[in-house]
């Protein structure tokens, strides 16, 4: 950016120019130092080196510019000054908000120095004064901006590439001691691995929406609070249908994984699922192929919004592995494929916990009919649903066609709650 080009007059107090108060600039920026860290609260938590060093400098260069537009004159190079500065402690890390009520302190400082020797008979003066000292703070608070947002972005790119990295390198087995070392990454003993599934929006399926856009901002707004609830302790390959996290075990407790999915699901506006287990480093790429396996299974079944652990999903996961015992529970349901009003009573009974009042409810139709329909699926099955043993059959053979993707994923959803996997 570069500083005014424009020739103004001098502004005078008493035949002199209004700028003399600032002229021993090195002085009186050693003064504003000592001023910032009194006043401006996190300055005096800054390394001495920084306040000795950079904050004295550019104080010094800020001054330098303010007397030089007071005057009517252009000092080149001046702005760069302040913008190199600004990138350097954003990578350090030091608040935007510290270093702009540093400046600000500044200016009230400045200005009161410059109008020590104004009188009642100088109103134009002061007027001047301080439009260019608007001027002047604009100009520099203007430059920290730009270039403490550009390096932060940087940063944060840089950030994301290591992160992306690391994660993809324990994710695949490899050695990632030097990997860490070279990322600033310190890896945990041991992490949760965590799969994450995100559903689609309800306004991805708006065909007057981009569906694209809404799922971008859906995971922007997953990333957001993942950065905010974690303090960037986690370390994921996240895209707009899920994906992985690690978290390290010793920063997160098991009912705080339950909050965070809480909160996801908030962000994203969507019921967001997870399954949870725990591994050293070496363990991960097993953990994290398991937990996925586990969380399709949750989504197939349509499980509620929570972190599943894997001895939660034992049943369901049995039941998909291949055998005899599969093919017969599968073939129970077979002979309600041609009655669909059957199937579905048989799934709603089941996911409102065998409720017929709320299963008349939600398929809006006469409990009587209820009745009725599940008096005809235990003849046509064989399975007596008033039974223990009948009811458990049912319901294994409802799980895996649900697993086979052959059913409704509404076997444990709430019926009154809107899938939001319906197009």
């Amino acid at each position: 950016m570069a500083g005014a080009t424009s020739i103004e007059p001098f502004l005078t107090v008493s035949g002199r120019p209004v700028s003399n108060p600032l002229k021993d600039v090195r002085t009186i920026s050693r003064q504003m130092v000592l001023h910032f860290i009194e006043n401006v609260v996190p300055c005096g938590t800054l390394p001495g080196e920084a306040l000795d060093g950079d904050v004295t400098t550019v104080t010094r260069v800020c001054l330098e510019l303010t007397r030089s537009m007071l005057d009517g004159r252009d000092i080149p190079g001046r702005v760069e000054r302040v913008q190199a500065a600004a990138a350097d402690w954003a990578r350090e890390g030091i608040p935007i908000d510290t270093i702009h009520d540093a400046v600000h302190e500044g200016f009230k400082l400045g200005f009161d120095l410059v109008i020590t020797n104004v009188t009642n008979h100088d109103y134009d003066t002061v007027v001047g004064v301080a439009r260019r000292l608007m001027d002047a703070q604009k100009m520099i608070t203007s430059a920290v901006s730009v270039a403490y947002v550009r390096e932060l972005r940087s940063v944060d790119s840089e950030h994301h590439t290591a992160v992306h990295t690391l994660t993809s390198a324990l994710l695949g087995g490899q050695n990632t001691a030097t990997m860490a070392r070279e990322c600033g990454i310190e890896v945990a003993d041991r992490y949760h691995v965590m799969a994450l599934e995100l559903p689609p929006h309800a306004e991805e399926f708006d065909p007057a929406l981009d569906a694209k856009v809404v799922a971008r901002r859906k995971l922007r707004r997953v990333q957001a609070e993942l950065a905010d609830r974690c303090d960037g302790k986690v370390l994921s390959l996240l895209s707009v249908d899920g994906g992985t996290l690690l978290l390290p075990a010793h920063e997160f407790s098991q009912p705080e994984l339950d909050e965070l999915i809480v909160h996801l699901s908030a962000a994203a506006q969507v019921p967001v699922r997870a399954v949870a287990t725990t591994a050293t480093p070496a363990e991960i790429p097993p953990a994290a192929e398991q937990v996925h396996e586990l969380v399709e299974i949750v989504h197939r079944f349509g499980g509620p919004s929570k972190v599943y652990r894997p001895h939660e999903l034992a049943f369901e996961y049995q039941l998909t592995r291949p055998g005899p015992a599969r093919d017969y529970l599968s073939s129970i349901v077979d002979s309600l494929e041609a009655h669909p009003e059957l199937l579905r009573t048989l799934e709603v009974y089941m996911s409102t916990n065998m409720q017929r009042s709320r299963t008349a409810r939600a398929m809006f139709i006469h409990t009587n009919t209820v009745d009725y329909r599940l008096k005809r699926i235990s003849q046509m099955t064989g399975f007596d649903l008033n039974d223990v043993s009948g009811l458990c059959h049912l319901r294994a053979a409802l799980l895996i066609r649900a697993h086979r993707g052959s059913g409704s994923t509404e076997l444990y959803r709430n019926p009154g709650e809107t899938s939001s996997r319906a197009g």
